[in-house]
């Protein structure tokens, strides 16, 4: 998109998404947060995905029957999904346990029938995304920009990262920058968003990225529960954040691809609901197993049969 792209949540029993939007030098698309503010955000429809009037322009692109567009801009179709992470701040003293937990999302996420569900998406040459991400590695940054970010700080984060070689320059790739919980991102983290992705040039390159942040400082305001089926509220949290931010870089890369009329990606539809959940041992809620862990992960949206949320597909 070429506008700042935010996407606002609440909770009402179930817990409901919808968007606000302002503009911004960059693009990006952001998850926004406070599940508190109803009245100031709105609530959801039936179908799951959240209205309200003039949260977002219209933008154009014709309608489909299945309630999202494509819009002409490229995909990350065919190919393997590369998912990097980069450990900023001080996350071996903070939060230690959210490295196998978030780690073991990734490593097991691609092959899945939640991620299947980006195959319903694809390019103006009908070649759809492929269901196959690979955990690429991860690196350290030990708080290079500071405990007080930017939105530019999570590009040159991502881009030392590449340029120093401790991760590969991949066009293929998308780059979570993850904050630890004295981290603040100075544009909203936890009282606007709980995370983002956009894209920028890295040394002549086209870098998929994401900011997604340690919650802890407000947990409540990204997280459904407060016992979580790792034992991690915070990571468990983060990872339905990095799911989320995941399925709409695939489809969503350059922010000029698929989204509806009023500029929703495929998992802003769906935001904050989660369809039929299960009772995990320690009595927190979940709506899937990825690899041999349960996770309770926010919705995507099927682009089929006219269209509707979904943890599985087909």
């Amino acid at each position: 998109m070429r506008s700042h792209r935010v996407i606002a949540v609440v909770a009402v029993t179930a817990v409901l998404g919808l968007f606000a939007v302002g503009p911004t030098a960059n693009a990006k698309e952001n998850e926004l947060v406070p599940k508190h503010v109803l009245k100031s955000f709105g609530t959801a429809n039936a179908n799951g995905n959240a209205d309200k009037g003039d949260a977002k322009p219209v933008r154009p692109g014709g309608g489909t029957t299945n309630g999202i567009s494509y819009h002409g801009g490229p995909v990350m179709v065919g190919t393997t999904t590369h998912a990097y992470i980069v450990w900023y701040g001080n996350w071996g003293s903070l939060n230690p346990a959210a490295g196998s937990i978030l780690t073991d999302l990734l490593s097991s996420i691609g092959g899945s029938p939640y991620f299947n569900i980006n195959t319903t998406y694809f390019n103006g040459s009908n070649v759809k995304v492929s269901n196959s991400v690979s955990y690429g590695g991860s690196t350290t940054d030990n708080y290079s920009r500071g405990a007080s970010l930017s939105d530019a700080s999570i590009l040159a984060i991502t881009s030392d990262a590449i340029t120093s070689g401790r991760l590969p320059k991949d066009p293929n790739g998308v780059y979570f920058v993850l904050t630890s919980s004295d981290v603040g991102e100075t544009s909203g983290f936890l009282s606007q968003y709980c995370g983002w992705h956009t894209h920028g040039s890295v040394t002549g390159t086209d870098i998929k990225y994401s900011f997604v942040g340690d919650p802890s400082a407000n947990l409540s305001a990204c997280s459904v529960q407060s016992t979580s089926p790792n034992g991690n509220a915070a990571a468990d949290a983060m990872a339905s954040v990095i799911s989320h931010e995941l399925e709409e870089a695939v489809t969503d890369p350059d922010l000029n691809a698929w989204y509806d009329t009023r500029g929703y990606e495929n998992a802003d539809k769906c935001a904050w609901t989660f369809g039929t959940t299960s009772l995990a041992a320690n009595g927190s809620k979940y709506n899937m197993t990825l690899g041999a862990r349960q996770f309770l992960i926010q919705r995507n949206r099927v682009n089929a049969s006219g269209g509707y949320c979904a943890v599985t597909y087909p």
